[in-house]
């Protein structure tokens, strides 16, 4: 083998170059037809674009609510101002508008909420204004596995501390109707927690909404 090698080598041919060519040709390469490129980009378009199963979620939201808030510090929850909310599709089927009007520390405001899910991301996605403020706050997140809390984390910029992109988590806490298989098919009550995680471990929920269906 190393005589072989050796004349190979004076002949100024390799081994790697003598074994490639000894090897089959590759097989040429299909190029795809623009109809199936054409139906394979659709069918992404398709998946990616369209309302899915998630979407549900967001349709049993959507109603007038009686809602109650709480701000909270320590665990220990401040008395409950009533407001009402009233959630309505965005976009049909796509993305929820939820609208909260209130008082909170004796400030009359409201509050929007925008709320979808991303099937490109694969979570919700949450976005939130407000008259208390001049900042657009965001999130994301996913249901739980048996569908009954939606959690979300984002951030936010405390102005009284100055502190920036602060770490939040949103929960919102389901109750309803559900069917045989434990899903929900309508919501009758559910909360919005806020939790200020920089707080620690514990005692984090500094705000929370209830809301529940009006008559």
């Amino acid at each position: 083998m190393k005589a072989t090698h050796s004349i190979l080598l004076a002949l100024g041919v390799s081994l790697p170059t003598t074994f490639a060519a000894l090897r089959p040709p590759a097989p040429p390469v299909q190029e795809q037809s623009p109809d199936a490129a054409m139906a394979e980009m659709m069918a992404k378009m398709t998946k990616f674009t369209q309302p899915a199963e998630q979407h549900e979620l967001l349709r049993l939201l959507v109603g007038e609510w009686e809602v109650k808030a709480q701000l909270i510090m320590g665990g220990q929850a401040g008395p409950a101002s009533d407001g009402k909310s009233v959630t309505t599709w965005k976009k049909e089927g796509r993305w929820i508008e939820s609208e909260w009007s209130g008082s909170l520390m004796g400030m009359k405001g409201s509050v929007v909420h925008w709320i979808g899910y991303d099937l490109m991301r694969q979570s919700y996605v949450w976005t939130g204004i407000s008259d208390f403020d001049t900042a657009m706050n965001r999130a994301e997140g996913d249901l739980t596995p048996d569908g009954n809390t939606l959690i979300l984390f984002g951030t936010l910029d405390e102005y009284i501390t100055g502190e920036i992109a602060k770490m939040v988590k949103y929960v919102y806490r389901f109750d309803g109707q559900r069917d045989e298989s434990g899903s929900l098919t309508s919501i009758d009550s559910y909360t919005l927690e806020v939790h200020d995680m920089p707080i620690g471990e514990t005692n984090t929920m500094v705000m929370q909404f209830s809301y529940q269906r009006a008559k």
